[in-house]
């Protein structure tokens, strides 16, 4: 892989993953639905499932340089 196109794709997974955390975490602190018509439990463990493979792209397009 070209290290520009890893590095741009690495950092969008990496912040995609980071922004999707604290907005699920934040959610959660506040009692509030993760999404809508879900129970909380589902909708946090899919996003979750959701944070990890976003985090774990983001972290093999970077360790590819």
């Amino acid at each position: 892989m070209e290290s520009g196109p890893a590095i741009f794709a690495g950092t969008v997974f990496a912040l995609f993953g980071g922004g999707l955390l604290t907005w699920t975490a934040t959610r959660l602190h506040r009692r509030e639905a993760v999404a809508e018509g879900v129970s909380h439990i589902a909708s946090a463990a899919l996003a979750g499932l959701a944070i990890v493979a976003a985090i774990t792209a983001g972290v093999w397009c970077l360790m590819r340089l």
